[in-house]
């Protein structure tokens, strides 16, 4: 009886005493929650004779199915949206505490594309007569094409610009396949589907050398040429100072009109306070772009709403929130649809394509949401190949003029092991009810009818993504097919084709949208909503996404998206409309 006693006694301290950690637990989840969600509406005060500054010490997205934020990153920057950024550069135009812009970035994670809003931005904002001024320590390529529009460049004595041009490197499997016995059976249309090329070659072939080479000129001739006419430097000589490496070298920088002066940064901080008459014992007052963000307020006089949806990610099948995922984003196209308050929509594409299944089904909802309302598109960084299919349905598409557009191609790809096992004493044999029911094997390749009928599927894809194309672009089959084939274009390149309407930023494509709904005052709606606390609790805990962070952290980002494309089964599921690469301008 006295062991009973014991036992039980020992049984219920034990229960107490997790009753009493879980509401604990649940009481530090609570104040988490609300610390977290206070933190995300502070106000800040703005004071008068501010300088707005850019530092941008976090990333710029386009979406928040973008972000790797978790609930448990205390103490981190949130990262920024591009709309809200473009906004609160708009509202420094007429905002009279805010005397001047100072660009402040070494480095910054956004899209080129993302960069050129954000120059337009500030080239609207220099409009109003208040000044734009940038400072850099180690400035990268992209850092000094955002502040070449500035009206001063300053930079440290022993600082430089990595000002060097573009290029890119492709990298070949085919001897290494071979070597060790790894079967690539290829099926594509296009000869500039160049996604499988690295499979298929040991060396880049001459379409796809053509297509990269006038892409990479495309996009550095658009970004030179917004430097030199900001910097009032002439081709001949910005070409010299790029192919010399001028910006590595800190006085030639200023000799050859790349910068304004060399200066440390508290001398930087005084110019500034002289601009603002302010004395030099006194506080230099700036507020960052992030916590100017928070002071953006919506329109209480009207229910009217524009709707930018961003597709932004690859596209899957399935349900997940990042990336594009179709059934997450039919229901969004239809809620959409559904909205009354929404007299208009913009589809935000950053995307490089991915399963044509999944593409067929979005662009399928999108064409109903634009029988009954407005539907106009907005590429960003890539609309591309599944990026470019799912914009087939919009009354008017505009483009950056450096995105990576068209890919009108389809491919599919498989891998098996059968000369690896084999060499290896690893074999295997079938037994089946009919002649092609092991369509697929990794260790015995594909089934003798696998081949001709994918082949069959990847045409069939191919003429249907064409149509689309013609019926969108009302051109006749042979026009598009001329320019399709898998081609990939810059968006300049794509408006002189005939791919796209008009070379504009989002907030172009925002207004157009407006005004073709014949509405003024409006609010804008992003889709999709950012997760609640709750949600990025759970996923914040699940194991998959723990995983994720931990190999990205251990491989870097750039490396874990390559891991991706080979570890992730979406990715090899069914007929692709993917682009054959990315390029990121560093």
């Amino acid at each position: 009886f006295k062991i009973m006693k014991i036992f039980i006694k020992n049984v219920f301290a034990n229960i107490v005493a997790i009753l009493i950690l879980g509401m604990v637990f649940f009481g530090l989840f609570a104040l988490m929650m609300i610390a977290s969600a206070a933190s995300d509406k502070q106000v800040p005060d703005i004071r008068n004779n501010s300088v707005l500054a850019l530092n941008f010490k976090t990333n710029i997205l386009e979406a928040y199915t973008e972000s790797e934020e978790s609930l448990f990153d205390f103490g981190k920057e949130k990262d920024l949206l591009l709309i809200d950024v473009l906004e609160a550069i708009k509202k420094a135009k007429t905002d009279d505490k805010i005397k001047g812009i100072s660009i402040e970035v070494g480095d910054f994670s956004a899209g080129i594309t993302q960069v050129d809003d954000i120059r337009a931005a500030l080239e609207d904002f220099k409009k109003t007569g208040k000044f734009v001024y940038a400072y850099g320590n180690n400035m990268s390529q992209k850092a000094y094409y955002l502040a070449s529009v500035a009206d001063k460049i300053y930079v440290n004595p022993v600082g430089m610009v990595e000002l060097k041009g573009l290029a890119t490197e492709v990298t070949f499997f085919k001897e290494f396949a071979d070597k060790y016995g790894i079967g690539v059976d290829v099926i594509r249309h296009g000869k500039f589907k160049a996604a499988v090329e690295p499979f298929m070659r040991n060396d880049i072939s001459p379409e796809n050398k053509e297509q990269l080479s006038t892409l990479l000129n495309d996009i550095w001739g658009n970004m030179s040429d917004k430097i030199q006419k900001s910097r009032k430097i002439d081709a001949a000589s910005f070409k010299t100072s790029v192919d010399s490496l001028h910006g590595f070298i800190p006085n030639l920088l200023v000799k050859n009109k790349l910068a304004d002066q060399l200066i440390q940064k508290s001398e930087y901080d005084d110019i500034l306070k002289k601009l603002l008459k302010i004395k030099e014992d006194k506080e230099l007052k700036k507020v960052s772009i992030s916590k100017y963000i928070n002071t953006l307020e919506e329109n209480d006089e009207t229910d009217n709403k524009v709707a930018v949806l961003y597709a932004a990610g690859e596209i899957f099948n399935g349900n997940d929130y990042n990336n594009i995922h179709s059934e997450k984003y039919v229901k969004y196209i239809k809620e959409l649809k559904d909205n009354e308050n929404v007299k208009a929509v913009v589809l935000r594409v950053n995307s490089p394509g991915g399963s044509g299944n999944a593409s067929d089904e979005i662009l399928f909802e999108l064409q109903q949401l634009q029988k009954k309302k407005p539907l106009i598109v907005s590429f960003g960084d890539y609309a591309a190949s599944g990026g470019y299919y799912i914009s087939m349905a919009a009354d008017k598409i505009y483009s950056e003029p450096n995105t990576l557009t068209g890919s009108i191609g389809v491919f599919g790809m498989i891998t098996n092991f059968k000369d690896l096992a084999n060499r290896n004493g690893i074999r295997s044999d079938i037994v089946s009810t009919n002649a092609n029911s092991q369509i697929y094997s990794p260790l015995s390749g594909p089934a003798n009818a696998t081949i001709p009928v994918l082949t069959r599927s990847v045409e069939h894809t191919y003429k249907r993504f064409v149509y689309f194309v013609t019926q969108n672009r009302k051109k006749s089959f042979e026009q598009i097919d001329a320019v399709g084939g898998g081609r990939v274009w810059s968006g300049a390149r794509a408006k002189q084709l005939g791919l796209v309407d008009e070379l504009g930023t989002l907030q172009q494509a925002i207004n157009y949208a407006a005004e073709k709904a014949k509405i003024k005052e409006y609010n804008i709606d992003n889709y999709p909503k950012k997760m609640d606390k709750f949600e990025q609790f759970f996923k914040s805990t699940d194991e998959d996404e723990i995983a994720a962070k931990v190999i990205t952290k251990k491989i870097g980002k750039d490396n874990y998206e390559i891991f991706q494309k080979i570890t992730n089964p979406k990715l090899s599921n069914g007929v692709q409309m993917s682009l054959p690469y990315q390029i990121k301008i560093k």
